[in-house]
């Protein structure tokens, strides 16, 4: 009935390399297959009522891995749910076939009419707009907040303030946040902290260890690293574990299994790949830095950087996103900047093992901080190529943008 990885012994004495090669596999229960396989399933049967019963009665008493009904999960499922919890240091982890899904579910998951939410001013795009047109619908009001307010955040809490909601570093921008001091005030007053963790992924920064109550990633970036997937995650601690699980359940949200899977195998490599992420985004950010086309790098990692003090204080590692203020220049410099590059692919996303490119044609929206520069900003995102080639095309780039 409970899916074995559940009786599996703890993984707490493996290091964290080890745990990504061997933790939640059961080779001896699929006949000997080094990864648990794709489980596609919509209908679960039950051997008899009594069976039936027994099941039940274990999901009541929130027991883990029980085989019910395909959309609150199968093996594939379970054995990523229970790896992403381990890795961030959760109590349990819910699926969402996307990262957005995956952020709204738990920004949702604490409101209701006549709430009050806090969000920085520098989230993610489409999180923001949730917070604008949808919530706003239901009588839920949302205040934007400079992202480096720290514990200054205290004075914006308003008695019907449920969740803060924060990300560090900022979707594009890439301020980094006080997450510790922000959830002491967050919780002195009630409130839950709510994290996006998708630009560190659970390897180079902990939530649960800074105050954080949930931890969202879009695990169609980093986790799954092959930009062939859309998946999301929701790691709660013990204490909001009921509230957001009924949430998801009541909604039917769910993920599909070959996507599961694909993510499954990626967090295989996850620790090489953003090693080397990392380390390429670092060399590219020190040259990008003497550039004289260059306003400034935004990568917390680079020292001296905007942020990089509480990176340092904070975070184990850096992933291989950054930002890019180029100084002012006309609209089409822009473009034949962007367009002339070879390595690095325009498109929206980043996490897989390319380099992409995306300009933010537009200054950064902003309702409670004033955007610093006025120069284009870029998005950059470093992949797994060699660093002298990605030099080398910028290089290119910034011929055509002079």
């Amino acid at each position: 009935m409970l899916h074995s990885l559940e009786k599996a012994p703890a993984h707490a004495d493996q290091a964290v390399e080890t745990f990504l090669s061997h933790g939640t596999r059961s080779p001896k229960e699929y006949g000997g297959t080094v990864n648990p396989p794709v489980c596609r399933a919509s209908t679960i049967v039950f051997d008899n009522m009594q069976d039936m019963d027994a099941r039940q009665e274990a999901i009541d008493h929130d027991e883990t891995g029980v085989m019910w009904y395909g959309r609150k999960g199968t093996p594939t499922t379970f054995a990523l749910q229970e790896s992403i919890a381990y890795l961030e240091g959760g109590y349990r982890t819910l699926l969402a076939s996307s990262g957005l899904g995956a952020c709204i579910a738990a920004l949702s998951a604490f409101v209701k009419a006549g709430d009050h939410v806090l969000m920085s001013d520098s989230v993610y795009g489409p999180t923001r707009h949730y917070a604008t047109a949808i919530l706003s619908r239901y009588g839920i009001t949302t205040t934007f907040y400079d992202p480096q307010i720290g514990a200054g955040i205290e004075a914006l809490i308003q008695p019907n303030t449920r969740v803060v909601y924060v990300e560090s570093p900022g979707s594009q921008t890439f301020e980094m946040q006080d997450i510790p001091a922000i959830a002491e005030c967050a919780h002195r007053h009630g409130a839950r902290v709510v994290l996006d963790n998708t630009w560190a992924s659970p390897l180079y920064f902990k939530p649960f260890e800074h105050g954080v109550d949930v931890s969202v990633q879009a695990c169609t970036k980093y986790i799954t690293g092959h930009s062939d997937a859309l998946l999301g995650s929701i790691t709660t601690t013990q204490d909001t574990w009921q509230e957001v699980r009924n949430h998801v359940y009541a909604h039917g949200l769910n993920a599909g299994p070959d996507d599961i899977y694909l993510a499954l195998r990626g967090l295989r490599t996850l620790s090489v790949r953003l090693e080397r992420h990392q380390r390429n985004a670092l060399e590219v950010a020190q040259w990008l830095a003497a550039q004289p086309e260059v306003e400034q790098v935004l990568y917390p990692a680079l020292p001296g950087a905007p942020g990089h003090e509480i990176w340092k204080r904070d975070f184990t590692g850096a992933s291989g996103l950054m930002g890019l203020v180029l100084k002012p220049c006309a609209p089409q410099a822009l473009r034949d900047f962007v367009d002339s590059l070879a390595l690095f692919h325009l498109g929206f996303s980043w996490g897989g093992f390319e380099s992409m490119i995306m300009p933010q044609v537009d200054m950064p929206t902003r309702n409670a901080s004033q955007w610093p520069y006025q120069g284009p900003l870029v998005r950059l995102h470093i992949g797994l190529e060699s660093p002298d080639d990605l030099i080398a095309d910028l290089k290119t780039g910034f011929a055509r943008l002079a």
